[in-house]
């Protein structure tokens, strides 16, 4: 975690800074969330197979589990806000793309530039309030950093399921159109707060690690979900690709100086008991938001608003 920096930014203006952080991560919980209850709407505008929705969901998380270690460590080398307001506006400028997407291969394609996007805001949403505020109120800032964030990821779905009701299939594109303003203002935020920005060239990178997180991910992923309808059963040969890079991943993690995943943390019995646990729940919550609406909404014709609500 980052420490106070003096000379950061301007104390009079440590607000601003919470106030973008809240936005940025508000963005990139309320994506993962609403977009979910959009995939009836989208199956029915772009006239996507379900192999192509569940790679909307896909190209999004894989690209942002693979890469968030790497876009925290890139707040370190090149500047904790240079990073955070370069993601932002990568995030904002794939929503765009994802608004604007005229089949559901541009949307997964969008998608996944918008999961690199979330990989270097997520990271510095946190980490720039520590940079901005001295330990004696960090918590405070922090607490209410959680609980707007926690606000804005609960309306969210709400609010997306209200639009999708009462505004027609097509209106999910306003689901991501609407990050423009709310990244804008989170930009515009930081330029007014920030004075200084210092980066650390000594910190290291570890890109291969990355690019084998990705790409083994990827393909097992792929391999899992038959790729397309007309393969709906596991593919088993690149299934054991995909395990085989991941493996190459681990031990490249054994043998850099700078690795992604200090493996030597799991040691720590209570560490993995709770990566495990942690694990385990969100793969049951994955599969519940992303199959249940399908079923609410298409199959037996709940209005998207009900859907959204009964998840909260």
């Amino acid at each position: 975690m980052p420490v106070f920096v003096q000379g950061f930014c301007d104390p009079a203006r440590r607000r601003l800074i919470l106030v973008a952080a809240v936005l940025a991560s508000a963005m990139g919980f309320i994506d993962g969330s609403v977009v979910s209850l959009a995939v009836p709407a989208i199956r029915e505008t772009l006239g996507a197979s379900l192999a192509q929705v569940t790679w909307v969901n896909n190209a999004y998380a894989l690209v942002l589990a693979a890469l968030v270690l790497v876009g925290g460590a890139a707040g370190d080398r090149f500047g904790l806000a240079r990073v955070f307001g370069g993601g932002i506006v990568l995030f904002v400028a794939a929503s765009m793309a994802c608004a604007l997407a005229p089949t559901a291969a541009v949307l997964i394609a969008a998608r996944a530039l918008q999961g690199l996007g979330a990989a270097l805001m997520i990271p510095g949403s946190l980490a720039i309030i520590s940079r901005a505020y001295p330990r004696e109120i960090r918590g405070a800032a922090i607490g209410t950093w959680a609980a707007a964030s926690a606000i804005t990821t609960a309306a969210g779905p709400i609010i997306g399921a209200s639009v999708l009701t009462y505004g027609g299939p097509a209106m999910w594109r306003l689901i991501f159109a609407v990050n423009l303003p709310l990244g804008g203002l989170a930009v515009w935020l930081l330029i007014r707060a920030v004075r200084s920005d210092p980066a650390r060239p000594d910190k290291g990178l570890d890109l291969a690690g990355a690019g084998l997180a990705a790409l083994g991910l990827g393909l097992t992923a792929y391999a899992l979900t038959g790729g397309s309808e007309a393969r709906p059963a596991p593919n088993l040969p690149l299934l054991a690709l995909g395990l085989g890079v991941l493996a190459a991943f681990v031990w490249s993690q054994t043998r850099i100086r700078r690795p992604m995943v200090d493996l030597a943390l799991f040691a720590s019995r209570a560490f993995a008991t709770a990566n495990v646990i942690t694990f385990t729940f969100y793969f049951g919550f994955s599969a519940v938001l992303f199959f249940l609406p399908m079923v609410l909404i298409s199959v037996w014709g709940v209005a998207e608003f009900w859907t959204g609500l009964a998840f909260r």
